[in-house]
């Protein structure tokens, strides 16, 4: 069954969301243990209340990193294109004839949606070798040590 760009959009920014919720709460959580008061420390070496601090500011960044990632996705332009950007869904074979769905996207990049579409943004290796490319050309790729050379069925 195809789906639609509207389609794909929508269900990565449920995943994005659920992810950013996940790591809302985790944040929360770790902020609650750096200022628990079992977490004083009981000596100079005791450093639990201050782990829990960096933890809980990493998460901070995270979520920051994660807000404005969906945000770009909200914003994502879904018009018709003829090569590989942000919005495009590229339809690709690989050497071996196996078919290939990408959705490109500013944020998500690994996500697996429904129907067995891969979410690539234009930072990661694949999405980088992507954008631009039209129906027709070919893309050479070293992913794990081993070349894999991928022909574009169709940009959308």
């Amino acid at each position: 069954m195809k789906r639609t760009k509207a389609q794909l959009k929508a269900e990565l920014v449920a995943v994005l969301e659920a992810t950013l919720a996940g790591l809302e709460r985790a944040h929360a959580d770790a902020l609650a243990g750096a200022t628990h008061e079992e977490a004083k420390p009981e000596n100079d070496k005791d450093t639990r209340a201050l782990e829990q601090s960096y933890l809980a500011r990493g998460q901070a960044m995270r979520i920051e990193t994660l807000k404005a990632g969906l945000t770009s996705v909200n914003v994502m332009a879904l018009t018709a294109t003829d090569s590989a950007k942000p919005g495009a869904v590229v339809e690709a074979e690989d050497e071996d004839g196996e078919a290939l769905v990408y959705f490109v996207a500013p944020e998500g990049g690994g996500t697996k949606l429904k129907g067995g579409v891969l979410v690539v943004t234009p930072l990661s290796p694949v999405g980088a070798a992507l954008i631009g490319k039209r129906e027709g050309d070919e893309v050479e790729l070293r992913l794990g040590g081993k070349a894999r050379v991928l022909t574009i069925v169709r940009v959308s």
